[in-house]
């Protein structure tokens, strides 16, 4: 997969786990490399657990679900590092 392919896939997953994880989103900068990591870490857990072959394979909608997958779990462990959440405390 091209990089720009990569980008396509991240800006879409990032932008729909930003909104589905609620309490906003990284910015449009932000949401790219968050898409783009997820679809690393949703291709890892895709290829090795679920013996997918060749998970991210373009623009298609496999491609956006295991992307957007990773990129949920990138949050959560984001926000469980950075403690930006529901209950942060000020």
């Amino acid at each position: 997969m091209g990089i720009l392919s990569w980008i396509i896939v991240g800006l879409i997953a990032g932008f729909l786990a930003g909104q589905v994880m609620r309490g906003g989103s990284y910015g449009l900068i932000g949401d790219i490399i968050i898409g783009v990591l997820g679809g690393v870490i949703g291709g890892w857990i895709a290829f090795y657990f679920f013996q997918i072959g060749d998970p991210m394979s373009g623009i298609n909608f496999q491609s956006i679900l295991i992307a957007f997958v990773g990129a949920i779990l990138l949050i959560l462990i984001l926000r469980m590092i950075g403690g930006r959440g529901r209950y942060r405390r000020n």
